[in-house]
């Protein structure tokens, strides 16, 4: 059977990248790159909280843009005077054509910036994260965490693969679906997803076990705007994240977790989608709520024994 044709993500990326030894022209070198990121972007987020848990942040330095952006591109409206301090750029746009002046596809975060240049690196949120781990390991902190344990990286893949497909991706297809049929599809896929999501995590503590890997950061920040944006604005409305027990549970687990939690703003992930989205929203209301106290609320998890870190150490610890 043809499945309905909906909503397809442009991955046409900057695939260049920063390696230990430099074979593709950009060496693993501490302060000479700077991650750009916007806190309400999920592929973003990732980045972020890979960055946090193995201690890369004196090695690369952080800009964050704003919630909004326009046609052009993410703005550092968010820094003194509209400009990012270290670039000296009014938009993200500006590191992309330092990189090719012709440049005509998507303008996305999180994007590496090389600061001699100021021109873009890589714009591959897939790769950047998987690098953070395997080629910046000179550089991570006294206890860091192995995030992409060489043992586990065939199912891993597939487990990371799914969860883009069908979860991470699968709420924009629902949510941007050009007929009914593509988002009925999407909606099912998600919804099978989370299911299968729920009973592989009701007798493990993480995706992959008893450890945190790559596979929870990408699966934790699709679920930490479920309720907040896509249940609603994005019509996944099965359910909201509340009413799945394991997926809520194992959500608040991993948003109490230094490293995680810490770098969510609700306000701003509820700025972007419903003003960004006017197809989707066209007053650019956002909505007041839901309640977000009860993510600090008991889940149990530790019952299911296993270390979060493994051999290494929590931040902080």
């Amino acid at each position: 059977m043809t499945r309905p044709k909906g909503y397809e993500r442009d991955r046409n990326y900057v695939t260049d990248r920063i390696t230990a030894d430099g074979s593709g022209g950009w060496p693993v070198e501490p302060g000479r790159y700077r991650l750009v990121v916007a806190p309400a972007c999920p592929w973003a987020n990732r980045a972020v909280i890979v960055r946090r848990l193995l201690g890369l942040e004196q090695a690369i330095s952080l800009a964050s843009c704003g919630p909004v952006h326009d046609e052009r591109s993410w703005t550092f409206d968010l820094d003194p005077g509209g400009r990012d301090p270290v670039l000296g750029y009014e938009r993200l746009q500006e590191a992309y054509f330092a990189r090719d002046p012709a440049y005509s596809r998507g303008i996305t975060v999180p994007a590496i910036v090389d600061v001699p240049t100021r021109a873009l690196v890589t714009n591959d949120f897939a790769q950047i994260t998987l690098d953070f781990s395997t080629e910046w390991t000179a550089h991570h902190r006294d206890g860091a965490p192995d995030l992409y344990p060489e043992k586990l990286r065939d199912e891993m893949d597939e487990v990371m693969q799914r969860v883009y497909t069908d979860v991470n991706n699968g709420v924009y297809r629902c949510g941007f679906a050009p007929t009914q049929s593509a988002y009925d599809e999407a909606y099912r896929r998600l919804f099978t997803a989370l299911d299968w999501l729920s009973e592989r995590l009701s007798d493990r503590r993480y995706l992959m076990g008893g450890t945190i890997t790559e596979a929870d950061v990408r699966l934790f920040t699709t679920l930490v705007r479920f309720d907040a944006v896509y249940h609603g604005h994005f019509k996944c409305n099965r359910q909201k994240l509340t009413e799945l027990p394991v997926l809520w549970a194992y959500a608040r687990d991993l948003f109490q977790t230094p490293g995680f939690g810490d770098t969510i703003d609700f306000t701003q992930i509820k700025t972007h989608f419903y003003v960004v989205h006017r197809k989707l929203n066209p007053s650019g209301t956002v909505p007041a709520g839901p309640d977000t106290s009860n993510w600090r609320s008991a889940h149990d998890r530790e019952q299911l024994g296993g270390r979060p870190f493994g051999d290494g150490l929590p931040l902080g610890g």
